[in-house]
């Protein structure tokens, strides 16, 4: 059986939508009232992926960049993109990982003095 995604948004006048009838395929139960979508329902596909990848590989950057091969500053982009459209205020000045810096320096995209300069901050 298709299932389309639920559309979140009126195609007519842009309006949020909401969910107002759920039904079984099983056993054709239905139930009304007005239900809430989860922030999920609102990101694009490529958000989706990207976080059930980012689950998969619990949460490695390295092994994220490898399967989507992508370098770390597009992965780490990606992130915060999907972060931001959950909601949630991506701060410029985010805790440094010592661990993701030196594995920066170790795969050369990042010279000691700038991973100095980072992990000072």
């Amino acid at each position: 059986m298709h299932q389309n995604k639920a559309l979140t948004v009126c195609p007519v006048c842009s309006h949020g939508m909401t969910i107002t009838k759920l039904s079984c395929a099983n056993c054709k139960t239905t139930i009304e009232g007005n239900f809430m979508f989860s922030k999920f329902n609102y990101l694009d596909e490529e958000k989706l992926y990207f976080i059930e990848i980012f689950v998969k590989n619990r949460g490695n950057i390295k092994l994220i960049e490898k399967e989507l091969n992508l370098s770390y500053p597009t992965v780490k982009k990606m992130l915060d993109e999907t972060i931001s459209a959950l909601g949630y205020n991506v701060s410029a000045e985010a805790e440094t990982n010592v661990s993701e810096v030196l594995d920066l320096v170790k795969s050369g995209d990042l010279s000691v003095a700038a991973a100095l300069e980072k992990i000072k901050k």
